[in-house]
Parts: structure tokens; C-alpha cells; sequence
């Protein structure tokens, strides 16, 4: 049985840093390329974060680039995110999803990834 668990998410100020991590289970972790999703407004899952299975390219969306950054630990089986300069628009439940199709693009859609995560909160005040 394939299992994502994220962990990580909390309460914190604008321009604080925070990294959440996604555990991974019951799949062959260096065969999937894993994202990040969160809601937005008309959307259950909005793509920002993206890294690859074999080489480890990433790929963001415009609204996190350049402050969020995300890496993988195949010894580990995880998946991370780090957060800086936090906004409060960057409140949201987060996700973390794991694709298995094998492509030569980066997998920004919802729809691509096959398994799921509960979801961690964050929480960003002003």
C-alpha cells in the first residue's frame, strides 16, 4: 500500500522559513517524480513544485520561484520543501503527490500524479 505523509506545517510569521517533508512508502521511490500542490481559488490542487525521478530537476510555478525550494532524499525515501519569505497568501493546506509515468516533461497537472498525501497545514500571518 502505497503511503505519502507530509509533516512540517505550522503557524509562522510572514518572512519566516519553514520545510515540510513528504515520507514515502510502499512504491519504488526513485521511480516517481513527486510535487507539491496546494488549493487555489477555483482549484482543489494547484501545481507550484516539481523534481524529477532520476536526475532531480526541479521546476516551479511562478508565484514560489526564487523563495521555495524543493529536493529529494532517495535514502530516505522523502521528499522536501523549503519555504522562505513566507506570505500570508502562501497560507493553505499542502500536498504532496508522486507521479509513476515516465516523461521527458516536468508533470505540473493534477491529474498526472498517481498518489496522494493527507495534506499539512501552514499558516502564514501578517
Amino acid at each position: 500500500q502505497v503511503q505519502l505523509v507530509e509533516s512540517g506545517g505550522g503557524l509562522v510569521q510572514a518572512g519566516d522559513s519553514l520545510i515540510l517533508s513528504c515520507s514515502s512508502s510502499g512504491l519504488t521511490f526513485s521511480r516517481y517524480a513527486m510535487g507539491w500542490f496546494r488549493p487555489a481559488p477555483g482549484m482543489d490542487r494547484e501545481f507550484f513544485s516539481t523534481i524529477t525521478c532520476r536526475v532531480g530537476q526541479t521546476y516551479y510555478s511562478d508565484s514560489v520561484k526564487g523563495r521555495f525550494t524543493i529536493s529529494r532524499d532517495k535514502a530516505k525515501d522523502t521528499t522536501y520543501l523549503q519555504m522562505n519569505s513566507l506570505k500570508p497568501e502562501d497560507t493553505a493546506v499542502y500536498y504532496c503527490a508522486a507521479a509513476g509515468r515516465r516523461t521527458t516533461v516536468y508533470l505540473t497537472a493534477a491529474h498526472e500524479y498517481d498518489y496522494w498525501g493527507q495534506g499539512t497545514q501552514v499558516a502564514v500571518s501578517s
